[in-house]
Parts: structure tokens; C-alpha cells; sequence
């Protein structure tokens, strides 16, 4: 898989049927390892270790209605205080993020209200913050269970 703009974690993978899987922690269970997939993984480590949010804290493609449709989350963060702190939108690394994809992450929030949105393919990150229904863009937070 391509190298992306993490630090190094550790990931559990195995070949099942000849198709290579990566053990996800948050929904305990190995998921076919897709360039989205490989991303999502890493911003789930990237959360726990970094940010030092608990895998029980963390939601994976979980549906959510919106206007109707049903829709997917890509992730998900709560936190102690905050039950939606940051919605995050995985991108595979060959996808650049424009305007479109940062509005679509926009649009799932919209469900949650959550204070933050991060918008990713592994190699770009889009950090914004949602202050008085206005998105501002912003630099990675320090922590993301304390509003600034």
C-alpha cells in the first residue's frame, strides 16, 4: 500500500481468499484492505495515538439519514463531554480533495453538529472548524474534545 502522511503504526493484515485484510480495532473484524480502507486505518490509529481518543469512542461507517437519503459516515469521534466531536471523511490517497469533498463531509455533519471536520486521502488533510454554522478552515487541533 502507498506510503501516507502518518507516523508509522502497527497493523495486524492477513491474505484470506487471496485478497489481503487489515484488522480493524474500533469494529473488531478484519475489512478487505482497500487505498480507503489503508487510510481509514491509519486515522483511526492517528486518533488513538495521537489524540489519544479510546477505539470504544471512535464510530466506523455508520449510517445516518439525511434529507431522506441514507447515507455513510466514514468516522466518527466522541468524546466523554461531547457525544459528535469530529466527523472525519476518508478519501483513497488517488482522490484529491476539493470543495466537493469537503462540502459532502459538510452536508453529513449537518446530522451531528459536530465541532470539527476532517477531510483526508492519507496524503492531503482539510482540518476545519465549525464555529456559528460557518466552516472555518483551521490547523489540526491539539485536542479535539476541547473546543478552542
Amino acid at each position: 500500500m502507498e506510503a501516507l502522511l502518518f507516523p508509522t503504526y502497527e497493523f495486524t493484515i492477513q491474505t484470506a481468499e487471496q485478497k489481503k485484510q487489515i484488522f480493524d480495532p474500533v469494529r473488531k473484524k478484519f475489512i478487505p484492505l482497500t487505498p480507503e480502507e489503508w487510510v481509514r486505518q491509519h486515522v483511526i490509529m492517528h486518533l488513538h495515538h495521537h489524540y489519544s481518543i479510546a477505539f470504544s469512542l471512535i464510530s466506523v461507517e455508520r449510517e445516518l439519514q439525511f434529507n431522506g437519503l441514507k447515507k455513510r459516515f466514514d468516522v466518527m469521534v466522541s468524546c466523554r463531554n461531547r457525544p459528535f466531536a469530529c466527523l472525519v471523511e476518508v478519501k483513497a490517497p488517488e482522490i484529491k480533495l476539493t470543495t466537493e469533498t469537503i462540502l459532502q463531509a459538510a452536508v453529513y455533519n449537518k446530522s451531528y453538529n459536530c465541532s470539527w471536520l476532517w477531510v483526508t486521502n492519507g496524503i492531503q488533510h482539510a482540518w476545519l472548524l465549525i464555529e456559528n454554522g460557518t466552516l472555518k478552515p483551521a490547523e489540526a487541533p491539539v485536542n479535539l474534545c476541547v473546543l478552542p
